[in-house]
């Protein structure tokens, strides 16, 4: 039987890989229990507000988790906007050729259903967007952008990793990545 933190920490990351797959309304209670393997008085001792609690934790979790790589990636690739880029998009093709194309962005399969479901969610998910893209546009601010670029470039950035990630997942190859990372350098050549 799994100790208390252990079922707690299973669910979540079982609700975070669920999620990532099917997304959250395909996902159900039962499924994230069984395959969590905690009990269900467990479940609701850990999660007293159910599926929506879970929920966000899991994308909790998520946005600490990706802004944790981006920020590692930043560190890595200091003033070199261009080796950003590649490497940001070499990493996102990376994981998605190691879940067998099966990944999502966690952010992105909430923000295509939970609108109209739930709005304390939807706001994690679009916080998560957008402290995301903030620490992008952070790196290039280092690189000497000017503010307004750097924004603009980050959230174009966002919205290309996003748009890859599910081209990726229909065509069950990386290559939309290199290709993204290729046209993304461009923007990152100084202005004329």
């Amino acid at each position: 039987m799994p100790r208390k933190t252990d079922a707690r920490a299973n669910a979540i990351a079982t609700a975070q890989r669920l999620f990532r797959i099917q997304g959250y309304t395909a996902t159900g209670l039962t499924q994230i229990i069984t395959e969590s393997g905690a009990p269900k008085g467990s479940f609701y001792f850990h999660f007293p507000r159910g599926k929506a609690q879970l929920a966000e934790e899991a994308i909790d979790q998520y946005v600490a988790s990706r802004i944790a790589v981006l920020r590692n990636i930043s560190a890595n690739t200091a003033g070199d906007a261009e080796n950003f880029v590649r490497q940001v998009f070499g990493t996102f093709a990376a994981e998605m050729v190691a879940s067998d194309f099966q990944y999502g962005c966690l952010m992105q399969n909430l923000a295509n259903e939970l609108p109209a479901l739930d709005a304390e969610l939807t706001k994690r998910v679009a916080r998560g967007f957008v402290d995301s893209t903030e620490i992008i546009a952070e790196h290039f601010r280092r690189c000497g952008f000017a503010p307004a670029r750097a924004s603009s470039t980050a959230a174009a950035l966002v919205a290309a990793l996003e748009g890859a990630r599910t081209i990726a997942r229909l065509e069950r190859t990386p290559a939309v990545f290199g290709a993204l990372a290729e046209v993304s350098c461009q923007r990152c050549l100084p202005s004329a």
